[in-house]
């Protein structure tokens, strides 16, 4: 298959790019953070600009898209809501409109931070109640993919995992913080389901092939609070997890919004797709391992200086 996957130069896009491209002819978009590899065909273009839509899709004539590309920080989201709108929501709306027209299969990526996480145990059939810039242009983007593209996948996830410079995944701020002997904060009250990047790759592929559409949570089976992950990662290492200082996000002065509880199931995805998620520890073990292997160094060799 030919697969399109936007934002390739991102913490998502660049693994799933790189873990699809033994099967696949893979051609990854990317804006700003140029990139060099043979893995697959690196495209530069901004997706925002009139018209780069149509010719990318022209250019690469894709039988998938991975849709990637996102605003993803929170707290630039609400600096610049306006650029949020347009990257988060418009960009998506006009990508699913094109692969409707094309003939493409969409998988478009969401985020389990649309839900205001005050229950959490969420399932598709639950009302999402986004609280800030980000969560609120991420959910546009669903209703409107779904709207235009009934067809398409979209998918919450939440990630880590390595990334590019080393510096975009949570299991990097603890790992880079932790090594250089530095505390940080972990917070007790925010709960979630991070599943490592390099597995949700391979599920978007298995769920591209099994013909899946419409709405799936795609995360770690299991859940922990964000300081329990930033121990696990310590323990994992073999590094200091007393530098970690159990704090509330009340405490930590964020100017977005977080979801306390985004506890979601999968038992659709599980149900549908006849395999289940790998847990947050075999993902924090994985994780070690790539480290072991030189993953990082790779990745960051692809940096085009």
């Amino acid at each position: 298959m030919r697969i399109l996957i936007t934002g390739a130069s991102g913490l998502l896009g660049l693994n799933t790019a790189l873990e699809s491209a033994n099967q696949h002819t893979v051609f990854g978009q990317v804006n700003r953070n140029a990139i060099q590899t043979e893995a697959f065909t690196v495209l530069n273009a901004d997706l925002v600009e009139p018209g780069a839509v149509d010719r990318i899709l022209d250019r690469t004539q894709p039988d998938w898209v991975i849709h990637c590309a996102a605003l993803a920080n929170l707290e630039a989201c609400e600096n610049d809501p306006d650029l949020a709108w347009k990257l988060n929501t418009t960009l998506p709306r006009n990508l699913a409109e094109q692969c409707r027209n094309g003939g493409a299969r969409l998988l478009h990526v969401s985020t389990d931070a649309v839900f205001d996480g005050r229950v959490g145990g969420y399932s598709e059939v639950d009302q999402p109640n986004p609280q800030g810039t980000y969560s609120q242009t991420k959910y546009q983007a669903e209703l409107a993919v779904a709207e235009v593209n009934p067809d398409a996948i979209i998918a919450r996830v939440n990630l880590f995992g390595w990334s590019l410079y080393g510096k975009r995944s949570l299991a990097e701020f603890f790992l880079n913080n932790l090594s250089a002997g530095k505390q940080v904060m972990g917070f007790t009250d925010i709960i979630f389901c991070p599943l490592l990047v390099n597995d949700i790759a391979h599920i978007f592929i298995q769920m591209l092939e099994n013909g899946l559409s419409g709405l799936y949570h795609v995360l770690s089976i299991d859940s922990m609070s964000k300081y329990e992950f930033g121990v696990a990662i310590a323990r994992r290492f073999g590094l200091n997890e007393d530098l970690i200082e159990p704090k509330s996000v009340i405490d930590a002065n964020l100017k977005a919004v977080r979801s306390p509880n985004l506890t979601l199931k999968v038992d659709k995805l599980i149900h549908d797709l006849g395999e289940i998620p790998p847990n947050i520890s075999t993902g924090i073990d994985r994780f070690y391992k790539l480290y072991q292997q030189g993953y990082p160094q790779m990745l960051l060799g692809l940096v085009n200086n």
